[in-house]
């Protein structure tokens, strides 16, 4: 039976589910701690919520690219060395490719004809030794822009949303409204990442509503303790 894979080394999905999380905790406990602690009604929680939504946003986009680039030159580094390595010392790649399937249970004939077999094809060889010493593909490294794209847009997203009642009204109700928002849109969250990784959809749900659902106590609280201060 053949199985189908999910893409799970690009980088984009990671970044989109961390991005929409992120920008969802975020953004939600950060407006209901201006609330806690404001009393001027709606115009500083819009402020504050359009400034983290793109502070966010673009500090996760640049983390995400910076970070990826720097895997991708590593990881470039390292096939240089292993390209160079089976330039200049074909014989040991050789022996060193033959000891990998001896520990893989293989018998020493079946490994040395196997390990012959791939050096026939220098680029058949190098990808073979980048993946059984490196553990990588060098035809299927993270694309940092596309990490950048999607951690940005999902950020926005997961911010953007507890921000949308603020827009259109202010108080109590506004704040019940950010936080019911929030909840749902965690638990949406938590059910999606459930059905990639197959894992419990409750159980995942509630994990990602437990966090949000604490980042914003918390908040709240030292929003509600400043405002009693300022005041």
């Amino acid at each position: 039976m053949v199985h189908d894979h999910r893409d799970v080394s690009g980088g984009a999905v990671r970044a989109a589910i961390f991005g929409i999380s992120d920008g969802l905790v975020s953004n939600v406990a950060l407006i209901l701690g201006v609330a806690a602690a404001s009393s001027s009604g709606q115009d500083p929680v819009v402020i504050a919520g359009v400034s983290g939504l793109l502070a966010g946003a673009t500090s996760m986009a640049a983390g995400e690219y910076v970070s990826m680039k720097a895997q991708n030159e590593l990881i470039e580094r390292e096939i240089g060395i292993e390209r160079e390595s089976l330039r200049a010392n074909p014989k040991d790649e050789l022996r060193e490719l033959q000891a990998i399937y001896r520990q893989r249970g293989l018998d020493s004939d079946k490994a040395r004809d196997l390990a012959e077999a791939v050096h026939t094809d220098p680029e058949v060889a190098l990808e073979v030794h980048a993946r059984e010493e490196l553990g990588v593909d060098p035809d299927d490294i993270g694309d940092p822009t596309g990490a950048a794209a999607s951690s940005f847009v999902a950020f926005a997203v997961g911010a953007v949303l507890p921000l949308l009642p603020w827009l259109f009204a202010s108080g109590t109700g506004a704040l019940i409204a950010s936080v019911l928002i929030g909840l749902s849109a965690s638990a949406i969250v938590g059910v999606t990442l459930a059905h990639f990784t197959e894992r419990s959809k409750l159980k995942t749900a509630a994990r990602q509503v437990s966090w949000a659902a604490g980042a914003c106590a918390i908040t709240y609280a030292i929003g509600s303790l400043l405002g009693v201060q300022v005041s």
